[in-house]
């Protein structure tokens, strides 16, 4: 019966929280230290020490007023490990690229019309021939721009979000 309740006493005290005492000193740069051992503290800081108690858990010591270690949140990424800055990037390129084309287009726009009041103003066959080769330049340059207008937008509203969810990027990073 003694052993039955010396038993029962044992695993009482082993299942309790365990209590022990740290002690802080501050030395003679200022320097904060910590130390459960009070034979670790030199001679002459230890009138100037402090106790500081300390509950010990499962999960680590945990001192009081101190703060809570911060869990420092990783970034989320793709599946080929991308993350949000490769996305916003490519989508950042694409516009550029659009922004460019669009203002080259209203440029040819703009020349293509003066040539066609040039070419309504001219009076001889040779000009009209000129302005005629010229005009269908600028026709092909603008051509070339509707192109790449329409490739940059189908880029931004298509192809990246699609690229995006296939490799589980989120989708607001795509967003343009």
């Amino acid at each position: 019966m003694k052993i039955i309740s010396l038993l029962l006493s044992l695993s009482f005290f082993l299942s309790t929280p365990a209590f022990s005492q740290v002690y802080k000193w501050i030395d003679e740069k200022g320097s904060v230290h910590f130390t459960d051992d009070v034979t670790k503290i030199p001679e002459q800081y230890r009138s100037r020490t402090e106790q500081v108690p300390v509950l010990r858990e499962e999960s680590g010591p945990k001192m009081e007023g101190a703060p809570a270690p911060v869990k420092k949140e990783e970034a989320y990424r793709d599946r080929l490990g991308r993350g949000e800055e490769y996305w916003k990037g490519m989508v950042e390129e694409w516009k550029k690229k659009l922004k460019a084309a669009e203002e080259k287009m209203e440029q040819s726009r703009m020349k293509y019309n003066q040539l066609t009041e040039k070419f309504n103003e001219s009076r001889t066959s040779v000009q009209r021939h000129a302005i005629r080769v010229e005009r269908d330049q600028v026709k092909s340059e603008m051509d070339q721009n509707k192109n790449r207008i329409d490739e940059a937008k189908m880029m931004l509203e298509k192809k990246i979000p699609e690229e995006a969810e296939f490799y589980g990027a989120k989708s607001e990073w795509v967003i343009p």
